[in-house]
Parts: C-alpha cells; sequence; structure tokens
C-alpha cells in the first residue's frame, strides 16, 4: 500500500507531518491522535479481550508502543493502518494472557463459515422454472423516516455484532464500523482476499437476517404523534 500523503480523516494533517510532529515530540500532535482514533481501537481490542477495563489497557499499552517505534515506522501502508497492526498484536498478547485467546489462524475460515448465509428453503427449488429465486421476497424494512430517529435499531445492531464469531466480529467492525477499506483490513490482520471476503460476508448476512426478524415483529410506530397510515 502507498504511503498515505493525503489529509488523513477527521480533518487530521497528512501522515508525513504527523509523523514528523510526532517525532518532535509534539504533544499537540499527539493528544490530536489519541483523541481521534482511541474509541474504534478500544472497540477492536474489545473483540479479542474479556473486559473493557482489559481493552483500555490494551490501548494504552499500543500508544506507549507508538510513541517507542515511531523510528521504525517507514511509511509502507498509512499510519493508522500502523497502529492498528500494533494494537492487533498487543490485544493477540493480551487475550493469550487471560486464556481468551484469538490467534491470527482463528481468522482463516472455519466450518460454520461455510454453507449458505440465507435458509435454503426460502428459495424455489431446483427444476422450478425460476429456481434459485425468492419464494417470497422479504418483507420491506421500515422507511429511513420512520428509524432515522430511533436508538433501538443502532442497538439491534450492536447486540447482533457482539453475538458474532470473533473473527467475523473483528473484521466487520473494522470494515463497517470503523470504515477500513477491503486492503487496509488485510493488512492488519494479515489475512488473504478470500478469507476477509467470507467472514465479512457471513457477518453482515448475521447481522441483517436479525434485523430482518425485528422489523418484522415490531410495529410501525406513530411519527409525531400521529399514526403511520
Amino acid at each position: 500500500m502507498e504511503p498515505e500523503a493525503r489529509a488523513g480523516s477527521g480533518g487530521l494533517p497528512s501522515d508525513e507531518e504527523l509523523v514528523g510532529r510526532l517525532r518532535d515530540r509534539d504533544e499537540a500532535a499527539f493528544a490530536l491522535l489519541v483523541d481521534t482514533w482511541s474509541g474504534g481501537m478500544g472497540r477492536l481490542a474489545r473483540s479479542f479481550v474479556a473486559t473493557r477495563e482489559s481493552a483500555d489497557e490494551v490501548v494504552q499499552d499500543t500508544w506507549l508502543a507508538v510513541i517507542r517505534g515511531l523510528d521504525d515506522f517507514e511509511g509502507r501502508s498509512s499510519l493508522k493502518t500502523w497502529v492498528y497492526r500494533i494494537l492487533v498484536n498487543t490485544a493477540k498478547r493480551r487475550s493469550t494472557r487471560e486464556g481468551r485467546t484469538v490467534p491470527m489462524s482463528s481468522l482463516l475460515p472455519t466450518d460454520e463459515d461455510h454453507g449458505p448465509t440465507v435458509d435454503p428453503a426460502r428459495f424455489l427449488e431446483a427444476g422450478h422454472r425460476w429456481a434459485g429465486h425468492w419464494r417470497e421476497f422479504p418483507a420491506a424494512w421500515p422507511s429511513p423516516e420512520q428509524t432515522a430517529l430511533s436508538g433501538e435499531v443502532h442497538s439491534q445492531v450492536a447486540a447482533a455484532v457482539a453475538d458474532l464469531p470473533d473473527r467475523q466480529r473483528i473484521v466487520i467492525t473494522l470494515r463497517d464500523v470503523e470504515g477500513y477499506t477491503s486492503q487496509e483490513v488485510r493488512e492488519i490482520l494479515d489475512i488473504s482476499v478470500a478469507n476477509q471476503r467470507v467472514l465479512l460476508h457471513r457477518a453482515r448476512a448475521y447481522v441483517r437476517g436479525r434485523l430482518e426478524t425485528y422489523f418484522a415483529t415490531v410495529d410501525a410506530e406513530p411519527i409525531g404523534g400521529e399514526a403511520v397510515p
């Protein structure tokens, strides 16, 4: 991956400027990175370790390692990818000490990562003119106007993500929560294109299935005090 020369996400300076300031022990630059990235780092660390307190300690240890290792940063990835790679390695060591091991080998697809992500009975069987098509289209989800202000939807998504197998939760957290690209996730986790695709697909399918069940069982709520027609 080529070094990131453009302005970083969230209005951060370019990697080149940030690294220079950090190497000059610019406390303001370091505080800016800590404030901007620590939340996402904590969410990812929590996928590896047993408690929120442990995740916070992983983040703290990561920042110490970043400070100590700045001279080794060669710019072959973005600064953020490099920091997150340190975070993952730190979290792995911590999880091993806690007996909650999530090794990188666990990010390889297993038996539960194969097979259909949707019940085959929902599709027309072989031999039918439209074999493989839906028997009945999934029910339409509520419109954005009905759900945009509903914290319950966000709670449902968070609960679904929390219930995923570790390897799927880690990948979907990086891709869909933190907004990393496929290439960045592969670099952070050191996994193949195929592995990342399988894990992300199954994670998204599970979350969507949970939301589909939720929307199917919730009646339309009144908007602005008036019943939804």
